[in-house]
């Protein structure tokens, strides 16, 4: 049982690093499962660590909604540029990764175009959409790494000893 959780855990550690970057998978939220393997394995976690790394999860998570709607309002997109973005996005995951980011850009443009903006001023928006998917991103990766890490040191840890 003990070398199928930390297979699953290294599993999910890999698919939540992936899961960051491209859309549909939630990378962090696998990351936090990937410890609850390692503590189910060899309980080296306290209650408090896998507390603060809930609420981390739970906060990021949230934030990656929020971050990039926020950044594009605050540059002035319409909510047909956040809407375009989103589509863009969705769109852009056929042709990874460059698909997404350009999907991103694109979609948001167009979107603020429709609605009525300049050229100039769909791009602004469009180009703070995403700005904001990046810092997001940022988010979530440094989360999923640093729990990443720290369920590859237990892992190594309590294989050594």
């Amino acid at each position: 049982m003990t070398t199928a959780l930390i297979v699953l855990a290294l599993i999910l550690t890999l698919t939540g690093i992936i899961g960051c970057v491209f859309p549909g998978l939630p990378g962090h939220p696998l990351n936090y499962l990937a410890m609850w393997c390692v503590q189910w394995a060899f309980h080296p976690f306290s209650t408090s660590t896998l507390v603060v790394f809930g609420i981390l999860t739970i906060v990021v998570l949230v934030l990656d909604y929020f971050v990039p709607i926020w950044t594009a309002k605050k540059f002035g997109a319409t909510k047909q540029g956040i809407i375009g973005s989103m589509l863009g996005m969705i769109i852009g995951f056929f042709f990874t990764p460059i698909g997404m980011i350009l999907g991103t850009i694109l979609g948001a443009i167009m979107g603020d175009m429709i609605a009525g903006k300049s050229n100039t001023q769909a791009t602004k928006s469009g180009l703070a959409t995403f700005f904001g998917t990046l810092i997001s991103i940022g988010m979530k990766l440094v989360l999923s790494g640093v729990m990443t890490g720290i369920v590859i040191y237990k892992i190594t840890i309590q294989l050594i000893s």
